[in-house]
């Protein structure tokens, strides 16, 4: 399969470039989709999931906010924008009408390679993390962050807050960010000199909502054969809090067949920041499923079901395992949604990638 854009050529993953960055400056915003923002409303009933819910939309992130509503983003295939879509279901969000919030910039930083935004909802404002590299130096991946004020974020203006700076200038990426006992922190993924791997996953306390204050500790790095296929990957890191535990999904390997779920879980009274706190699932807990033909599953978040109860998976996968040239040019990643179990122990149970839904429908 392929696709029409205008990046140039990509080169290989292990190539870490590094590249110049710059705050922001104002960004545009587009038309609002004709839907009513309903005011907050008791819990509905879960229905089926139809899938895939959002064709050739990778990296998907899901949050079902106050107003009652289910806010969707992720990954073009084109990497060259930055979408919002809203519905009342999640099964909506497969029709619901999809809006530009913000264009990666001609030249520059913010140039390129718009990867992987989560929308979130933090002291009355909005945030959007992504990671971009210029368009001149198009594998310099940093993550960056968009404020908006508005209650509405299909309204208002997107402010570039800049770039997330790290220890180090590095490949990073993929950045999620989560509350634990009145502490805000920001996990990610990113490339440590000197080591023998794509990247590996840290985390930090926030001092705002775009900046790290303290240490940055390493929670995990590539070191089983399933996170080490074709790159040495870990990324795509969420949290998940539930039955006395944090529990940090991430992905892992190559992003073709063999991208796959990873798990860490730590206890919800130990410190975050120790990265000792943290135990490491040896296995990978969701894979490729050659009976439902879904492979390549990740990058996942988690979101709620119209019930207010039921624990929904989010993620990405494609429905065939063979593809022609870079992954990352193959633009049928889709988004899927499916209830996530829960073991007598109280973790989770991923299952498999359910099967497409026999006919799609919002």
């Amino acid at each position: 399969m392929s696709r029409d854009h205008d990046l140039p050529e990509a080169p290989s993953r292990r190539l870490l470039l590094k590249g110049a960055a710059a705050a922001g400056v104002l960004a545009a915003t587009s038309a609002t989709p004709a839907l009513a923002s309903p005011s907050p409303s008791a819990p509905g009933k879960a229905v089926p999931h139809v899938n895939p819910l959002v064709l050739q939309r990778a990296d998907p992130h899901i949050t079902h906010h106050t107003d009652g509503l289910y806010y969707f983003t992720a990954t073009v295939p084109e990497y060259d924008r930055i979408i919002l879509r809203r519905a009342r279901t999640l099964n909506g969000l497969s029709t619901a009408a999809e809006s530009v919030i913000w264009r990666a910039h001609a030249t520059g930083p913010m140039g390129a390679h718009i990867w992987a935004p989560e929308l979130h909802r933090i002291g009355g404002k909005w945030y959007i993390y992504f990671a971009s590299a210029p368009a001149e130096d198009v594998w310099a991946i940093r993550i960056w962050v968009l404020e908006n004020a508005n209650p509405d974020p299909f309204k208002g203006t997107w402010v570039e807050r800049g770039q997330i700076k790290t220890a180090w200038e590095t490949f990073s990426l993929d950045a999620t960010t989560f509350k634990h006992h009145g502490t805000r922190y920001l996990v990610w993924a990113q490339h440590e000199p000197g080591m023998d791997n794509n990247t590996a996953l840290w985390i930090s306390e926030m001092a705002n909502p775009w900046t790290l204050t303290g240490p940055q500790v390493r929670l995990s790095t590539p070191e089983y054969d399933w996170e080490c296929v074709g790159y040495k990957v870990n990324e795509g890191p969420y949290v998940l809090q539930r039955n006395g535990r944090v529990f940090l999904t991430y992905s892992a390997s190559a992003t073709d067949w063999h991208y796959c779920m990873g798990l860490l879980t730590a206890d919800i009274h130990s410190d975050l920041m120790e990265a000792r706190s943290w135990s490491k699932s040896p296995v990978p807990v969701f894979t490729s499923n050659d009976t439902t033909k879904q492979y390549g599953p990740g990058h996942n978040c988690f979101t709620v079901a119209e019930d207010g109860r039921t624990d929904v998976l989010v993620y990405h996968a494609r429905q065939y395992k063979e593809i022609t040239g870079d992954p990352l040019h193959d633009p049928n990643r889709h988004t899927r949604v499916q209830k996530l179990g829960w073991k007598p122990d109280g973790t989770p149970d991923f299952g498999v990638p359910v099967a497409d839904t026999a006919k799609a429908g919002a």
